[in-house]
């Protein structure tokens, strides 16, 4: 059991760590409103607008959680060269982010995911993206970035935050792998299907039970205890990864990692804190940032989960994508935790 005082030395903890982030970013746009009525075109509720509000989204809310818990985000990624790419990056510079690591690429557009709130649900969403692999010379100027950033940043932990969009391919993957296996920074991987065994070698691998299922091509019971444990036995062994970070929504996580004195695997499940969801919407993104943290301050698996899921459950109080808030964390850990 974590005291009170241990638990805020930790959070202060992670104030002056560099987290550099690797991915597809986005930006959230919401629509707003109101519905009272049926529309007479078709069976279809009239949301009446009343705001708008863009957000960043995907790696770039990962930047954002990383910030809000007092550590330094650095973002790599391409977006396109539009006029949606030019709003992004004033946001990222309306949030204090870094736009050094951000490539514009006259291939690709810069996606937006568009969400029509009405009377505070998600109704609709409207997806506007590429998601071609970036052509050879774009692929060429990121990984020259990131090799930089992380010679000059003096770089903490590295996030890999994959929404197969096409900025992160198989080589990316080997080559920041490589260059961080020799800094000995560590790596948390946030995956998605295309990629999902290429991130070999890495420390914290945080998959959700759709991407295990798909990864491994393989059926779960996620009530089986030993169905999960021995899928994601399975997983680590494949890709030779530290620890493993299952998340399976309102059935809490699974982590897995080798035992310091043996080379056998030990699994804890951390339940899920009952709380009133509002959106799951970038709750992955939280858990993620929270947990790449407490990796690069080398805190034990179980423990990283158990705020990590909290932090995951805190955001999905809010309507739409939002990052987590460093005090309410802190104290629902101390009530928790302490």
């Amino acid at each position: 059991m974590e005291t009170k005082s241990s638990i805020k030395k930790l959070f202060k903890s992670f104030e002056g760590l560099k987290a550099l982030i690797i991915g597809d970013v986005m930006i959230d746009s919401y629509l707003f409103g109101k519905v009272d009525r049926i529309s007479p075109e078709a069976p279809v509720p009239i949301v009446a607008l009343n705001k708008r509000e863009s957000r960043l989204g995907g790696a770039a809310n990962v930047a954002l959680n990383i910030q809000s818990m007092g550590a330094t985000p650095v973002l790599c990624s391409v977006i396109g060269q539009d006029e949606k790419s030019e709003h992004f990056l004033e946001l990222m510079q309306k949030d204090n982010l870094d736009t050094s690591g951000i490539i514009k690429s006259p291939h690709r557009l810069t996606t937006t995911k568009f969400r029509i709130i009405g009377n505070n649900a998600q109704m609709l969403r409207v997806d506007e993206e590429s998601q071609i692999n970036l052509q050879n010379n774009e692929m060429t100027s990121l990984m020259k970035i990131i090799k930089d950033l992380i010679i000059n940043k003096e770089v903490d932990v590295i996030v890999f935050e994959d929404y197969d969009k096409g900025v992160i391919s198989h080589k990316l993957i080997l080559g920041v792998v490589d260059i961080a296996n020799q800094q000995q920074i560590p790596v948390v991987v946030d995956p998605k299907k295309n990629n999902f065994l290429f991130y070999r070698n890495v420390d914290l691998f945080k998959p959700n039970m759709k991407e295990l299922k798909e990864g491994l091509k393989i059926d779960i019971d996620v009530n089986n205890d030993k169905e999960l444990e021995e899928a994601v036995y399975k997983l680590l062994e494949r890709i030779q990864a530290k620890v493993a970070l299952l998340t399976m929504s309102d059935k809490g996580m699974l982590v897995c990692s080798k035992s310091d004195s043996s080379d056998n695997y030990k699994c804890h499940r951390i339940p899920a804190h009952i709380r009133k969801t509002s959106d799951v919407s970038g709750a992955g993104d939280t858990v993620v940032s929270v947990a790449a943290l407490c990796t690069a301050v080398g805190m034990k698996p179980e423990m990283m989960a158990s705020l990590s899921n909290m932090a995951g459950g805190l955001v999905c109080e809010y309507v739409g994508v939002v990052p987590i808030n460093k005090e309410r964390l802190m104290e629902e850990a101390v009530k928790m935790l302490g």
